[in-house]
This record gives C-alpha cells, sequence and structure tokens, in this order.
C-alpha cells in the first residue's frame, strides 16, 4: 500500500495517520495539564460540579476530532486499496470492462427511463 498517496495538496496518507498519532498523544499530555490546574480549584461539591462538565466536553472535543480523521483515514485506506488491486488486475478501480459496459447500460436505461417520464408529465400539464 502506497502511504505516499496525496490526499489533498502537500498532505499524504501518511501524513494524516502521523496527524492523529500526535494529536492522541499531545490531547493526553493536555488533558493531563489541564486536571493538574484545575484540580486545585476544587474545594466543594458545587465546584466539582462546574469544572467536571468542562473538561468532559474538552475531552468529548478531541475524541469527536480523532473520530473524524480515522474514518478520513479509513476512507483513504480502502480507496488505495482498491486502486492497488486494480492496477494489478489491469481494471479501474476493480470494475472489469464487462462491468463497466454493464454500468453504462444501466445507466442508458435509466436515462431512457427518465426521458419517458418527462415526457408522460409534460403531456399531462398540457392537458
Amino acid at each position: 500500500m502506497d502511504t505516499d498517496f496525496e490526499l489533498f495538496q502537500g498532505k499524504s496518507f501518511r501524513d494524516l495517520c502521523k496527524d492523529i498519532v500526535d494529536n492522541q498523544h499531545s490531547r493526553k499530555f493536555q488533558i493531563e495539564v489541564l486536571i493538574s490546574e484545575l484540580r486545585p480549584m476544587i474545594k466543594t461539591g458545587n465546584d466539582a460540579m462546574i469544572i467536571v462538565p468542562l473538561i468532559k466536553q474538552y475531552i468529548d472535543a478531541g475524541i469527536s476530532n480523532d473520530e473524524h480523521l480515522v474514518k478520513l483515514a479509513q476512507i483513504c485506506q480502502r480507496l488505495i486499496t482498491a486502486q492497488a488491486q486494480a492496477e494489478s488486475a489491469g481494471t479501474s478501480f476493480g470494475l472489469s470492462e464487462e462491468e463497466k459496459k454493464e454500468l453504462i447500460g444501466s445507466i442508458n436505461d435509466i436515462q431512457k427511463s427518465d426521458a419517458v417520464i418527462v415526457k408522460s408529465i409534460s403531456k399531462k400539464e398540457k392537458e
């Protein structure tokens, strides 16, 4: 699998994976620092009721961001794998020539049936 597959200008699949790992390590450190700074501020149960949800929101935002990056990486990995399989099979993204012709035929059939429906609607509107 080609990890240097460019996703967009200046960002490869390898860079995306590195960002995921770096974000995870960075967030872990930031959370530890945040908790250690906020811990002395919690004197009563009311203080905890105010501060703990803030920490939770910060953690949830980080997890959500990481989940989006991981999903993007999964999609890219599937694309890279499909492209590699297609290249080894001599096809385009895993479709044989016969499958391509079949898909094009299906598209043409859909276009023809749409044209019939449009004509039918136009005829009814004129009546």
